[in-house]
């Protein structure tokens, strides 16, 4: 059955059920029983060594994918503990979206939905398509099975208090068997894009009018999504984008240009540092897209055993055992080590353009060790004919901007869905947050 009879079907199933009850129950019952669709490709066997397991079946699509990108496959209840106080209905999903590294094969991605309590407004509640931080690699890091951070519940909370539907993809093979190509923009892009599409074909209650929101690796992908939607989801309304602590690969040129920034940032080579653990998925990403780099090459003999660890725990556990370890920067990188990886953040880092169709808020901290590079984003974005809106919060580090950055960001996104014009800010000042 086709899912626009579904939704039909869903529709008139809300008609007989309590307002705030309409969704969860017909929904899961039609979508994993009465779904036909174009055969497409299989979920690729499980891989230990990529952090496959540990989760439940329903991360596991047993028949064909769909060839269709952005088809809900089914969906269950999300347990009050993963939820969200300020949601009246939260769901698990599954959908099919693409293969972001190849750019081809049809994959199996889970996500989570969020909807506002009470009844939806007249056209529908717009969408916030929610960009995640790092969490790990291995399945059990997803955040639909996982949880998530305290940061990001209030952050979320307060978009569903502004009557918002949240729809937040894990990524690809976060939860759903494969390789999770971490920060690889264009596979992050894709799995958002296709959470968006997937509700809009499949829940009702939605208003096409979509926001792209995101943080750190999300920030990223968010902005990178805003540059693919018009040719790989040009049917979605992509109204405004908002990013934070966006990770930018920039140009070399640029890189030139960056003068020395005064932050509260600051790497001793010789203290122990938790943060390596992102060191270790960059090199796990690395060796996806070059299976003959050497972890031995970038990796000290110390530091080897803390990389097999990264294959199996999330961000919070493999930090304590970076600085259980007494991990360093000089005790763990080995020289000339980021020339090793640059041609993965080249692959995976690049944006599709810098010229977004729509506005674009970026928010900065001040403090955060990756403003001069989010403040180059910024002013690029704006030479190459972007509105953006861009905001720098004194005493502000990387995950303190995301909440602080509401004051400004949630009226940004009020002019941009009702048509109002932003005015652009390419350099910002440092202002003092409110909160």
């Amino acid at each position: 059955m086709k899912a626009e009879n579904i939704r039909a079907r869903i529709t008139r199933a809300s008609a007989r059920v309590k307002p705030g009850r309409w969704f969860a129950a017909p929904l899961a019952a039609l979508l994993v029983s009465s779904l036909v669709f174009a055969a497409g490709a299989r979920a690729p066997a499980p891989d230990p060594l990529q952090g496959d397991g540990r989760v439940s079946a329903f991360y596991t699509w047993e028949n064909e994918i769909p060839a269709q990108p952005g088809e809900l496959l089914r969906s269950e209840q999300l347990p009050p503990t993963l939820g969200l106080a300020n949601a009246g209905q939260q769901l698990r999903l599954l959908y099919s979206s693409t293969d972001g590294v190849g750019g081809k094969t049809p994959i199996a991605v889970s996500g989570a939905l969020f909807l506002p309590k009470g009844q939806p407004p007249q056209g529908g509640w717009p969408i916030v398509a929610w960009g995640h931080g790092t969490f790990g690699m291995a399945d059990i890091c997803a955040p639909s099975w996982f949880g998530r951070s305290y940061r990001d519940v209030r952050y979320l909370n307060a978009w569903l208090q502004q009557g918002f539907a949240v729809v937040a993809a894990d990524y690809q093979g976060l939860g759903t068997p494969g390789p999770n190509p971490q920060l690889n923009n264009r596979s992050n892009s894709y799995t958002m894009l296709d959470s968006v599409r997937a509700v809009l074909h499949s829940v009702p209650g939605l208003a096409n009018q979509v926001v792209l929101v995101g943080q750190s690796q999300g920030g990223s992908a968010v902005f990178a999504a805003a540059g693919y939607a018009s040719t790989y989801a040009p049917e979605l309304n992509i109204r405004g984008t908002v990013a934070t602590g966006v990770i930018y690969n920039a140009p070399k040129q640029t890189l030139a240009t960056l003068t020395p920034f005064k932050t509260a940032y600051k790497r001793d080579p010789n203290r122990i540092d938790a943060t390596l653990a992102y060191q270790f998925y960059s090199v796990l990403s690395a060796q996806q897209i070059d299976p003959a780099l050497k972890a031995s090459d970038i990796l000290t003999d110390s530091a080897l055993p803390i990389l097999e660890q990264s294959r199996i725990s999330c961000l919070a556990s493999l930090e304590d055992d970076a600085a259980l370890a007494g991990l360093s920067t000089a005790n763990t990188v080995k020289p000339g080590a980021n020339a090793r990886l640059q041609a993965w953040w080249d692959d995976y880092l690049k944006f599709p353009t810098l010229k977004i169709q729509s506005p674009v808020f970026i928010g900065i901290g001040a403090d955060d060790g990756l403003a001069p590079l989010e403040l180059s984003l910024a002013r690029d974005a704006c030479a190459a004919g972007t509105t953006v809106e861009a905001h720098l919060y004194a005493g502000r580090e990387h995950n303190g901007t995301v909440n602080t950055s509401l004051e400004d960001s949630i009226p940004f996104v009020r002019k941009v869905l009702a048509g109002q014009p932003v005015t652009p800010v390419c350099s910002p000042v440092e202002q003092q947050p409110q909160s």
